[in-house]
């Protein structure tokens, strides 16, 4: 949120949590004026904090949240153990209860028993057995069931084994929130952002490829069963990427004068990746080249790689793949015969 505001000069605490096209991506790409074309998901979240997992983002399709209110419910929802997947899901897709009756923090099942006319310090303490993952006694099944509470909440009750609390679900929504309409409104800032924070293993080989090029190493690695850890970060990352193209942005070429060391940085209509957005090219690396290259001219590959000497011969044969070198002569050497 500081890189955001830092880049865009908005402050963050002023951003309205009720804005109704952030809202909207919760449950639909229309704001981000693309279209689903089924590749992954019907739903904007994709690399917000919370919401972006491919499990969240399928639980947003299946209980369409439009209030802020129900995003709550969600985070609570997926922060739990046994509240969403054979618990609340369930009854949701049978059509027992909505999102706004299942259990989803822990709050909601004191302040419910409160409602059913349930004595306070007794719903507290049944409260407390629950979100604990300890259940109910025999006589607060009675209870509940003399005060009209149905089957379906009793059970699910007793198959809850953590809860989390509301106060926390409140903090990471807020964020959340404020994130997502960066996103909607500021999107190269958004994606600069992502890219430079929070993108694990992005690599400027696969990610700066074009849409389509994006679009076959994710299925690639989907359909590779042994997929390495690394390689399941690079699908995350490309994900974004490829909503990143759909949206009419790109990425420019690596610069060996303009690109930074760590950061993306904002140009016309798209993002220049920095140093490190090589495969296996290290912040140090990076660093020392954008400190080596201050006003200098270069003539050649030859003359950069040997200023520039913290890049291995590989990092400069992956500069070159990448363009970074496109008109530049290989050596400094005149060729006196021709």
């Amino acid at each position: 949120i500081k890189a955001l505001e830092d880049l865009t000069g908005v402050n963050a605490r002023e951003i309205p949590l009720d804005d109704p096209d952030t809202m909207s991506i919760f449950t639909s790409l229309e704001a981000l004026k693309i279209d689903d074309d089924g590749s992954f998901g019907k739903t904007g979240a994709v690399a917000i904090p919370e919401f972006g997992t491919r499990f969240v983002r399928g639980m947003l399709e299946i209980t369409q949240p439009h209030t802020f209110d129900e995003l709550l419910r969600i985070s609570g929802l997926s922060h739990g153990t046994n509240v969403w997947l054979n618990n609340a899901k369930d009854y949701i897709e049978s059509g027992d209860a909505t999102l706004k009756d299942v259990i989803s923090v822990r709050d909601d099942i004191m302040t419910y028993l409160i409602q059913t006319g349930i004595e306070p310090q007794q719903s507290f303490k049944i409260s407390e057995s629950v979100r604990k993952g300890k259940g109910l006694k025999p006589e607060w099944e009675d209870l509940m069931r003399e005060h009209g509470i149905a089957d379906w909440y009793i059970e699910s009750c007793k198959k809850i084994k953590y809860m989390f609390p509301k106060a926390h679900a409140v903090a990471y929504v807020m964020m959340a929130f404020r994130i997502a309409w960066f996103k909607v409104h500021e999107p190269l800032a958004f994606y600069a952002t992502f890219f430079t924070v929070r993108a694990k293993a992005f690599d400027a080989e696969y990610c700066c490829a074009g849409l389509d090029a994006v679009k076959r190493k994710i299925r690639e690695i989907e359909n590779n069963k042994d997929a390495s850890a690394v390689e399941q970060d690079l699908m995350t990352t490309l994900e974004v990427c490829y909503e990143f193209y759909r949206r009419g942005f790109h990425f420019d070429t690596i610069d060996i004068y303009r690109s930074d060391a760590t950061k993306f940085t904002v140009t016309e209509g798209g993002l220049l990746p920095p140093f490190i957005s090589v495969h296996g090219l290290g912040e140090a690396a990076a660093l020392d080249t954008v400190e080596k290259r201050r006003g200098k001219e270069f003539i050649s590959v030859e003359e950069f790689s040997m200023c520039c000497n913290k890049l291995s011969k590989t990092h400069i044969e992956q500069l070159r793949a990448l363009g970074a070198f496109a008109g530049m002569a290989d050596t400094s050497q005149l060729t006196l015969f021709g």
